[in-house]
C-alpha cells in the first residue's frame, strides 16, 4: 500500500496526535510547536512523561479514542504498525505517519544519506559521518543513532545529513533518497513484525525503495541480501570486506574484524555515489579517517587481565553479530558471553558458524535465555574446537570465562540477546560487565 507523502508543513490546520512519548515522540512535539500545531498526546503509560507541559492520555483510559478523532497521527517507532491500536486508527480514517517520514518527504534528499542493516549501521553511520565533518562538511548524524534530524533544536544549517533508519522506523517512509546503504540483514525483532521473519525483511528494505531512490549500496557477503535483491532501490552496488584487498585509507579508523572493514568500504562507496568528490580521493580519505573514535559497547576493549583482553560487544542481539565478534580475533582463544531476553531467535546457526574455526572457543551461557541457546547450538553440533558452560549470571560468566581465556585470549560480550531481562539498557549491561572485569582483578582500558 502505497505511503502517505506528508510533510511538517502540511500538518497546520489539521487535527493531529502524537502516540508514544520516547525520544522521537518528544521530538515530534516539539516540532509540532514549531509550526503552530498543538498535538493531543497519547501513550500506553498516562506517566510516561511527568515532565512535560501539557497532558498526557493513556492509550486505555480515552487515548485511543482521542486518536480516532485525529486526521494525522504521528507514530512513535516502537509502537508496531501491525499491532491492535493502529489498525484500530486506520479502520478510523487517520493517516499514521512517522516524523522521520515527515522530515525526509520535505528534505533535499540529494544531500541525505539513509544508513539501515540488522547490524552493522550504527558503525557505519558514524563512518560516514566521520568523513564528511573531518572534509569539512556541515554534518548532522542522526535517527536511529544521534537526534532525530526534525528536532528544532538541531537546527538546519547542515551540508549533508547522515541518517541512521531502523526497520521500525522504515515502515514510516514514504520516499527514499537517491543514495541508500544496507549493511546486513538477519532475522531480528520479529514479534514488532507481526512475527513474520519475511515481513520483517521486507520492512527493513523498504528504506531503500520508496520513490526517489536511486542506488543501494549493500554487503554483497550476505546470502540473504543477495536473496531479497528485488526488494533493494534500481540500481544495486555490493560491496564485499575483501575488496579494495590493498587499501589502507581505513586503517586509522582503528575498527577491529572484517565486518568493520566491509563497514567502511560501504560508507565511502555510499558517499563517492553521492558525488562527494573527497570520497575518491585515497590521500583525503586516510587523513579523514584519523580520530575516529568508535562507537561504546561495539567490539570496544574495556579492559586487561594480565594479557587477556575483556571486549564490549553488548550491542550485538542477534547471532550474526556475535559470529562477525568471534570471527575479529581469528587467531586467540575467545571466550564468548551470550545469553539475555528471549526473542525466538534460531541459535543454531551460531554452532554451525563456531564448528569451523580452528583456534578453540568457549561458548558461556547466561540468564535467561541460556539455556535456550546451548541445547540449540549443542544440536547444532558445534564441533571440537567449542565447549559450552552455563553460567548463572553475568558476572559468574566473567569468571568463568576469564580462567579459561588465559594467558592471552580475549573475554568477549557479544550475547546475541537484547538486555531488557535483567538490565535497564546495553547501557547497563555494558556497565555490569566492567564491574564483573575489575571483581576478579582487571583493570578498566
Amino acid at each position: 500500500m502505497p505511503r502517505p507523502t506528508l510533510r511538517w508543513a502540511d500538518l497546520p490546520g489539521r487535527r493531529v496526535g502524537i502516540y508514544g512519548l520516547g525520544v522521537e515522540g518528544r521530538a515530534s512535539l516539539a516540532a509540532c510547536r514549531a509550526i503552530g500545531v498543538d498535538p493531543i498526546l497519547v501513550d500506553d503509560n498516562a506517566d510516561a512523561a511527568p515532565d512535560l507541559d501539557a497532558s498526557v492520555l493513556a492509550t486505555g483510559d480515552g487515548g485511543l479514542d482521542a486518536l480516532r478523532a485525529c486526521e494525522v497521527v504521528v507514530k512513535s517507532p516502537g509502537i508496531s504498525r501491525y499491532g491492535d491500536a493502529v489498525r484500530a486508527l486506520h479502520a478510523a480514517g487517520a493517516t499514521i505517519v512517522g516524523g522521520l517520514g515527515l522530515w525526509l518527504a520535505g528534505a533535499d534528499l540529494t544531500r541525505v544519506l539513509v544508513i539501515t542493516g540488522t547490524k552493522g549501521k550504527s558503525t557505519t553511520t558514524a563512518i560516514a559521518g566521520h568523513l564528511l565533518s573531518r572534509w569539512g562538511y556541515r554534518t548532522l548524524v542522526g535517527g536511529n543513532i544521534g537526534r532525530p534530524p526534525y528536532e528544532p533544536a538541531v537546527g538546519d544549517e547542515y551540508d549533508y545529513w547522515v541518517v541512521e533508519v531502523s526497520s521500525y522506523q522504515a515502515t514510516d517512509l514514504p520516499v527514499s533518497p537517491p543514495v541508500t546503504a544496507v549493511t546486513s540483514l538477519n532475522p531480528d525483532h520479529l514479534p514488532w513484525h507481526a512475527d513474520d521473519v519475511e515481513t520483517y525483511y521486507r520492512d527493513k528494505l523498504s528504506a531503500t525503495s520508496q520513490p526517489g531512490a536511486r542506488i543501494t549500496v549493500a554487503n554483497g557477503d550476505s546470502p540473504l541480501l543477495r536473496a531479497h535483491a528485488a526488494m533493494l532501490g534500481p540500481e544495486v552496488e555490493w560491496v564485499h570486506a575483501d575488496d579494495e584487498p590493498d587499501a589502507r585509507w581505513m586503517d586509522g579508523l582503528g575498527l577491529i574484524g572484517a565486518h568493520n572493514r566491509r563497514n567502511a568500504l560501504i560508507a565511502r562507496r555510499a558517499l563517492s555515489a553521492m558525488g562527494v568528490r573527497e570520497a575518491n580521493d585515497e590521500a583525503a580519505t586516510a587523513t579523514a579517517a584519523t580520530g575516529f573514535a568508535g562507537l561504546p559497547h561495539r567490539l570496544q576493549i574495556v579492559g586487561r587481565r594480565g594479557d587477556v583482553a575483556f571486549v564490549d560487544d553488548n550491542l550485538s542481539t542477534n547471532v550474526l553479530p556475535a559470529v562477525a565478534a568471534v570471527d575479529a580475533f581469528p587467531d586467540r582463544r575467545v571466550a564468548l558471553l551470550v545469553g539475555g531476553q528471549s526473542r525466538g531467535i534460531d541459535y543454531a546457526p551460531l554452532g554451525v558458524e563456531l564448528r569451523n574455526r580452528a583456534v578453540p572457543v568457549l561458548l558461556v551461557t547466561m540468564p535467561t535465555n541460556g539455556r535456550e541457546i546451548h541445547a540449540q547450538v549443542d544440536a547444532a553440533g558445534p564441533g571440537a574446537a567449542v565447549t559450552i558452560i552455563d553460567a548463572d549470571s553475568l558476572a559468574d560468566a566473567v569468571r568463568l570465562a576469564a580462567d579459561w581465556a588465559g594467558p592471552d585470549g580475549v573475554v568477549l560480550l557479544s550475547p546475541a540477546a537484547p538486555s531488557f531481562d535483567l538490565f535497564h539498557d546495553y547501557r547497563a549491561r555494558g556497565a555490569a560487565f566492567v564491574h564483573a572485569m575489575r571483581a576478579i582483578g582487571g583493570t578498566p582500558s
